[in-house]
């Protein structure tokens, strides 16, 4: 499913060493996320920034260009990969209670469902598809998105067990914990291991374990419907149509989630400081697997190297993008700095096709936060 839970990761670290720290004369990140606005191309933003205890929020921009209502920190979001942190959260909470093993082969957990030519689900463990290396890929039909994209049926609803099916009609990437390859399907399998293991709906559990203790009344998980709820930024691709109204079905434990940039920041703030995690569990969640010069993925969040004036910084979080909403929730390794950056393009016809996703790349803007 390209397209439908993060910006390649490539896409993003790629652009690091090309992009400079923003300078501008008083706030930095406000001169970088007005960058990103008008003239680069975004409508609007939203932005949470933090330095040690003291935070800052904005907008930029405007939420909805047929209103021009102005973009603010009160608005939703589609999270879409950031949902990934949080169903690894449950799944560790469980190895932790010892519901699970994240040795455990996906056979054991879900007999029967990983069944494709070349797969070997006895092989394929909770860790692999907590980290990428499991060797699944999204659909690799081109038509896929058809229902949305071609024929304009926004509230079409392709179901988590349809799009798991269908990405086991074509042979893995690699055999299993032998490369890396960011995958939405892992996701989904995990959402139906935790749904397994806990006779439970999964986003009942998300909001038991996660959202009701640390008071997150903002976010939600939709499951099939295709429109946001209360005040949200209004998603775009880059001819300017409006994607907001988008069956987030298919994305369901990959990237349904929606948000918004305080509470997206109080979720991370609280899973890197080991808030969330038993000890053991926290060292899973950083148990890192590089997938190029710049990144590597942990168990639903991963890291990225920013070349910082005097040297490299590691920061931690997740990216997410998905039809009309692109992301970045990030904090540097000691908890020192944070920022969440939500915009409103993401252009999933050119994703599928191989064009350009979005107008700019918005690392001047996370750089001048984290650096």
């Amino acid at each position: 499913m390209r397209g439908s839970g993060k910006l390649a990761a490539g896409v993003l670290a790629g652009v690091l060493l090309a992009s400079g720290t923003a300078a501008a004369a008083g706030d930095p990140v406000r001169a970088a996320v007005g960058d990103l606005v008008g003239e680069g191309g975004f409508p609007g933003a939203v932005v949470q920034v933090r330095t040690g205890e003291a935070v800052s929020r904005f907008g930029a921009g405007y939420a909805n260009l047929a209103t021009l209502e102005p973009a603010g920190p009160r608005h939703r979001f589609r999270i879409a990969s950031n949902t990934k942190a949080f169903v690894a959260t449950v799944v560790l909470q469980l190895a932790s209670e010892g519901s699970l093993s994240l040795d455990d082969p996906v056979e054991r957990r879900l007999p029967g469902v990983v069944r494709g030519p070349g797969y070997e689900p006895e092989k394929i463990t909770l860790r692999m598809l907590l980290n990428h290396t499991s060797g699944m890929h999204d659909p690799l039909d081109p038509h896929f998105f058809d229902p949305y994209l071609v024929h304009g049926n926004r509230a079409h609803i392709i179901t988590p067990s349809e799009v798991i099916r269908r990405s086991f009609t074509d042979s893995p990437s690699f055999a299993p914990g032998t490369g890396v390859k960011y995958t939405n399907t892992g996701y989904l399998v995990l959402g139906k291991v935790i749904e397994k293991i806990t006779r439970n709906d999964v986003r009942e559990e998300i909001q038991r374990r996660i959202l009701g203790p640390l008071g997150l009344g903002r976010t939600y998980f939709p499951l099939w419907s295709p429109f946001l709820r209360g005040p949200h930024l209004h998603g775009y691709d880059m001819r300017g149509e409006d994607m907001t109204v988008f069956s987030p079905s298919y994305d369901w434990t990959a990237g349904a989630m929606v948000s918004t940039v305080d509470d997206v920041a109080a979720f991370h703030r609280a899973l890197l400081a080991g808030r969330l995690l038993a000890p053991a569990q926290q060292a899973e969640l950083k148990r890192l697997v590089p997938y190029g010069d710049l990144g590597a993925y942990g168990a639903g969040v991963e890291t990225l190297d920013l070349p910082c004036d005097g040297g490299t910084k590691t920061v931690w979080g997740n990216t997410g993008a998905g039809p009309g909403f692109f992301s970045v929730s990030m904090s540097t390794a000691d908890g020192s700095k944070q920022i969440v950056l939500a915009l409103n393009v993401y252009d999933l016809a050119a994703d599928v096709h191989g064009g350009r996703r979005v107008p700019k790349i918005p690392m001047p803007a996370v750089m001048a936060a984290l650096c």
